[in-house]
């Protein structure tokens, strides 16, 4: 198993096997995220990834039963390659449940329902797409490169493949200028590509990222802890999903909690709002992580 750079997963693949098969991110472009700016990207080699794949299948494929596909946006791969990554993992993990891997929205779009089917009639069973804010003002400040209804079709379109998709979005991102207008238009996001999943990230301004060189000419300020806690409380009051698992576990938030929207809507307000009055303690600075 052989890996270049850095590799990131959602703290859910925590124990899965991670394939690299692509390097980097075929957008690239977001304003906050510095995850593969050191990659230029690219589609790896199918005959080494198939052998890294071979290789995990002799170690561990008796008992491993998920797989993430790495990196950035792996569904932007071409299918001949899904085809055969997809095959060596039924084959040599025979108790594989789950396939997943991080798409955008612009991959997804210009998969044919054919293709998606075909992914999913493979194996693919679960994507993490991450708009980060449902306001599309925000959405085109941080160069997402989709509009919230473009996220909305996307998620339709996953669905409809029999896909299931994780909604990852973050407090913060809207800075204090449209904080309120990201956090209600967040919640209408959610509830409108109804995920089986979502969690709530926090921002961090990285160093060297376009976002930090705003922050140094004043044209984004991060709200304060108190203010994104502000925007989660509205983001989970605002969502409606029909029953989604809420998670906000990322080692970036103040705050970590849990459990299903809608049923347990009130049970995580009440939490946010004993946070904000001082009688929860936050997680600190320094134990605070991307």
């Amino acid at each position: 198993m052989r890996y270049e750079g850095s590799i990131y997963r959602p703290p859910s693949e925590a124990d899965s096997y991670i394939v690299q098969a692509t390097i980097g991110c075929s957008w690239n472009h977001c304003t906050y995220c510095d995850m593969y700016r050191d990659k230029a990207y690219k589609v790896r080699d199918l005959v080494a990834v198939l052998e890294d794949v071979d290789a995990a299948a002799r170690r561990f494929g008796g008992r491993q039963d998920k797989i993430f596909v790495a990196d950035g946006d792996a569904l932007g791969m071409p299918m001949e390659h899904w085809r055969a990554l997809l095959a060596a993992a039924r084959a040599g993990f025979p108790r594989l449940r789950q396939v997943s891997c991080y798409a955008t929205a612009q991959n997804l779009l210009v998969r044919s329902e054919a293709e998606l089917a075909e992914l999913r009639a493979g194996g693919l069973s679960l994507l993490y797409i991450g708009p980060e804010s449902g306001d599309d003002a925000t959405l085109k400040r941080i160069a997402k490169g989709a509009s919230h209804a473009e996220h909305v079709e996307a998620a339709r379109r996953a669905h409809a493949a029999g896909m299931a998709i994780s909604v990852i979005v973050l407090l913060g991102i809207g800075g204090v200028e449209r904080s309120a207008d990201h956090a209600e238009a967040t919640g209408a996001l959610i509830t409108a590509m109804d995920p089986e999943y979502a969690a709530a990230l926090t921002t961090t301004v990285v160093p060297g990222t376009p976002l930090a060189k705003l922050a140094t000419h004043e044209r984004f300020t991060l709200p304060s802890v108190e203010a994104m806690l502000g925007e989660l409380r509205t983001i989970v009051a605002r969502a409606a999903p029909r029953d989604a698992l809420f998670r906000t576990n990322h080692a970036s938030n103040y705050l970590p909690l849990g459990g299903r929207l809608p049923r347990d809507r009130a049970r995580i307000v009440g939490v946010i709002d004993r946070a904000l009055a001082g009688e929860i303690q936050l997680r600190p600075e320094w134990a605070r992580g991307l």
